[in-house]
């Protein structure tokens, strides 16, 4: 395990571009596992600008995000399609074949999930995978006490998480309760891990995801066990540590 601590945001962001950068340019047909939401925003920014530069090209590079929500249209603004494609896919040259999300709006949800795995392992597998972290240590859409042997699958969405996502949504009400996610299982058999935590209140469960015991309680708290895997976390993410 790699710790690495920086001290603000753009700082973990630059580093973690820098990360993704590499591997891209050691591998160009890398295949990267992909994270949503606040925290990889600022990696998004500056890989999109390496890219401008000439630094990085995505052209054999093909992707897999952990997660969409479950009944949300790719067209939905808050669906992670549409985050993905507004804050970096169409900013870079990568091949809209390379590109793969789960199918929120899939009807055989049991099939979609059996194929999203089945994709990942023909693509040879993840060579990094980008991870943020939830307040209760989820990893991906994997909520407490769900078992570290799952792969790809329907989640049921933790309370708590419904809240945190609320903020993306005009009302509570219009937050989906339900996901499709990689599991646990799937995020460990990337070859490498890269999980980004920023701010005071990512703290708490920083130290109990590097610290603890490995328990389901805390779904990061697994990530103990993964052979390469490195933690960016600003000062004040590491504050407990």
């Amino acid at each position: 395990m790699k710790i690495i601590v920086v001290n603000d945001y753009e700082e973990m962001s630059r580093k973690a571009a820098n990360i993704v950068a590499s591997q891209i340019i050691l591998k160009p047909n890398s295949v990267l596992g992909l994270a949503t939401g606040d925290t990889p925003l600022g990696m998004y920014k500056n890989l999109t600008r390496f890219y401008q530069e000439g630094d990085v090209d995505f052209t054999d590079v093909k992707t897999f995000n952990l997660d969409e929500y479950y009944g949300l249209d790719k067209s939905n603004p808050q669906s992670y399609y549409f985050y993905m494609m507004e804050n970096f896919f169409k900013h870079i040259n990568i091949q809209q074949q390379n590109i793969h999300l789960p199918n929120g709006m899939a009807e055989n949800i049991e099939k979609e999930c059996v194929q999203y795995e089945k994709n990942i392992e023909l693509a040879g597998g993840i060579d990094l995978q980008i991870l943020g972290i939830g307040g209760n240590g989820h990893i991906g859409f994997n909520e407490p006490d769900l078992k570290f042997e799952a792969i790809t699958h329907l989640v049921e969405l933790d309370e708590n998480t419904v809240k945190a996502n609320s903020r993306f949504f005009k009302s509570l009400d219009e937050v989906p309760t339900k996901a499709i996610s990689m599991g646990i299982k799937t995020i460990m058999g990337a070859r490498n891990i890269l999980l980004l935590a920023s701010g005071r209140t990512k703290a708490e469960i920083i130290y109990k995801a590097i610290k603890g015991k490995i328990t389901s309680e805390v779904p990061a708290s697994i990530l103990q066990l993964h052979p390469q895997i490195t933690f960016i976390i600003d000062k004040e993410a590491a504050s407990y540590l």
